[in-house]
């Protein structure tokens, strides 16, 4: 069983933002973070997850992701990204990176477990500590918000 922590940050709602995570099975640790420019609270948190799950070397890993966003575990959990889908994401944000995560998360066998932000819960509070860090030293263009060509002005 391999466990992906996720966590997600912005400062501002676009503003500068990253992801942090952790990877841990058995005596295995990893930790990967990034910052964007600008970007949202939510695509930081659903991008942990597609960056945790690119990660595993072999497809039909067991995974169980512990995130503190709603977003992404009800969407999941509850099926919602499943008729989004299939509807072309008509009025919904994200399809972009929700595409990249179906993807990815059809590969393993995924379960999502929520957790309470800020609540002193160990990994949650390192993966908030790796995106808040990454979010103010950001490398990174989020192309929904940013044109690449703006970084070679």
């Amino acid at each position: 069983m391999i466990e992906l922590f996720t966590d997600g940050a912005s400062s501002g709602n676009p503003g500068p933002g990253g992801y942090g995570l952790i990877l841990r099975s058995g005596k295995h640790y990893k930790e990967i973070s990034a910052g964007f420019r600008k970007t949202t609270n939510n695509r930081m948190e659903l991008l942990a997850v597609i960056v945790g799950l690119e990660a595993l070397k072999a497809d039909n890993q067991q995974v169980i992701i512990y995130s503190d966003s709603k977003y992404v575990v009800d969407a999941v959990e509850k099926g919602w990204v499943f008729g989004w889908q299939k509807k072309g994401y008509k009025d919904k944000k994200n399809p972009d990176l929700w595409e990249r995560f179906l993807k990815v998360y059809r590969k393993h066998q995924v379960k999502f477990q929520w957790i309470r932000g800020h609540a002193g819960h160990p990994e949650n509070e390192r993966c908030d500590e790796l995106a808040v860090a990454a979010g103010k030293k950001p490398e990174f263009v989020d192309t929904v918000f940013e044109r690449e060509e703006s970084l070679n002005k």
